[in-house]
């Protein structure tokens, strides 16, 4: 794999992870409503989904996935009324101040991870995004060590994607010191989550 090759890889996959969407959505409002953590955390499941599907489209199988419509539209359901069902509670929740919160973060986290990993493997978008992507750029076979290098090069990517939603939602989390700033932060957070949520569902 030429750097020139790998390189257009970089910046394809670049514009697809910085664009709009659900996730960077999720990844602010999680950030926003329960601290850098909870971002950072959705960011690892979105990651772990995404490079599911790289490992599958490497090895041929991202035409089963995509034709895998049930259990696609399961989880992404799920993670959709989960998203919903979160940002109901945030726009709803009694605020409270950043300094204030104590424990709880393990069930948030793990809950963060795992919606992330659904909606990732839930995405009908991801097995297409692959499957144009990896004949057109890379080539129709991979080796290991190449399906290894593109990884990295997504993690790294992500990394910088994720970091930058994860530092510009913590900068205004910290801004929050009123409990009337809380409120209108966590009604932001909500709405985005619901919007997140109705954003996944309506994907084609």
């Amino acid at each position: 794999m030429d750097p020139t090759t790998l390189l257009a890889f970089a910046a394809a996959f670049l514009v697809f992870a910085a664009s709009p969407g659900p996730d960077n959505m999720t990844i602010v409002a999680r950030t926003l409503s329960h601290g850098p953590a909870a971002g950072i955390a959705y960011g690892l499941g979105m990651v772990a989904g995404i490079l599911a599907f790289l490992v599958l489209a490497a090895t041929g199988l991202a035409v089963v996935a995509r034709e895998m419509g049930t259990a696609m539209t399961v989880l992404r359901y799920a993670g959709a009324a989960y998203l919903v069902w979160t940002g109901i509670r945030l726009w709803t929740a009694e605020p409270v101040l950043p300094a204030e919160r104590a424990g709880g973060k393990r069930p948030v986290l793990a809950a963060s991870v795992l919606t992330g990993l659904a909606l990732n493997l839930g995405n009908p978008k991801m097995p297409l995004f692959y499957l144009a992507l990896l004949p057109n750029v890379v080539g129709a076979a991979l080796a290991p060590a190449q399906v290894g290098i593109l990884a990295m090069v997504i993690v790294a990517v992500e990394a910088l994607v994720i970091g930058g939603h994860v530092l510009l939602a913590g900068r205004l989390r910290r801004m929050l010191r009123t409990r009337a700033a809380v409120r209108r932060a966590n009604r932001v957070a909500g709405g985005t989550m619901i919007g997140a949520g109705v954003a996944v569902v309506a994907a084609r």
